[in-house]
């Protein structure tokens, strides 16, 4: 039986981000459109990347009288230099846009591979470092990744998701390191299932895969190792993203911040 979602709060937790640029990548929907619409609750002026433009537009609504504002800005990550150009000015970056291809590595498309690569890696990589001047110039900066328990564990059929979250957490790391003595944090929240469509569609995929109904993919696969018998909801991870874009996550840095209900406790 999985257990009910825990109901929104009246109020989100108070942050104040007023003054402050922040980019979040897929933002057209899931933890990015949540992860937007949360900076902006905060006071925060938020360039929404995402190559979905319908998706992007959608915003508007929600987006209308908060605080902060939600710019579209529609984008193929594939376009390295571009993203980077993106980047420019940024006091917040939230990488987040993922693809999900499940399939044994015998059968995997190369070319798949390398655009899952190019995305949710050397997309990110190309956006830290057209954020850094700025952040570095100010002596202010937050880099937020959003990688999975995938990035700590593996799972079969999911070699190119796999090694670029991993990749994703060594990355994170180097721009802690790197970035402490500019006052720049950089982290990972690694939350388990979420609520979206990219799981969502996973579930035929992994019906597929493992040769079982798509009703029990959820409770015999994904949910499988998870003390928490439910999806995470996107809100939940946003509230960890503004977590630590706020004053008491300044000493937090070059860590994964596991929302993964248990997951990785076995």
């Amino acid at each position: 039986m999985t257990a009910p979602s825990p109901p929104p709060g009246p109020h989100a937790p108070s942050l104040d981000l007023g003054g402050r640029t922040a980019l979040v990548t897929g933002a057209a929907g899931g933890i990015g459109r949540a992860c937007a619409l949360r900076l902006a609750a905060a006071g925060a002026k938020v360039r929404a990347v995402d190559r979905d433009a319908a998706g992007l537009a959608a915003l508007a609504e929600p987006a209308a009288g908060l605080p902060g504002t939600v710019e579209p800005h529609v984008l193929d990550l594939t376009d390295l230099d571009a993203a980077e150009h993106a980047a420019a000015g940024t006091d917040i970056l939230v990488n987040n846009a993922g693809i999900q291809l499940v399939r044994p590595i015998e059968e995997f498309p190369p070319d798949v591979f390398h655009t899952v690569l190019t995305v949710m890696l050397e997309a990110p990589f190309r956006l830290i470092r057209g954020a850094l001047p700025h952040m570095y110039g100010q002596k202010w900066g937050r880099i937020v990744n959003i990688s999975s328990v995938h990035g700590l564990r593996a799972s079969a059929y999911k070699s190119a998701y796999v090694a670029a979250k991993h990749g994703l957490e060594g990355l994170s790391k180097t721009a802690a390191l790197e970035g402490a003595a500019h006052g720049v944090t950089s982290n990972c929240v690694n939350p388990g299932y979420v609520r979206t469509p990219l799981v969502e569609r996973q579930l035929a995929d992994q019906a597929a895969a493992h040769g079982i109904p798509e009703e029990r993919v959820l409770s015999e696969v994904l949910l499988q190792d998870s003390a928490v018998k439910r999806l995470i909801e996107v809100e939940e991870v946003a509230e960890a993203v503004a977590y630590l874009c706020g004053p008491h996550a300044s000493f937090v840095t070059g860590t994964s911040l596991v929302l993964d209900g248990g997951w990785t406790a076995h």
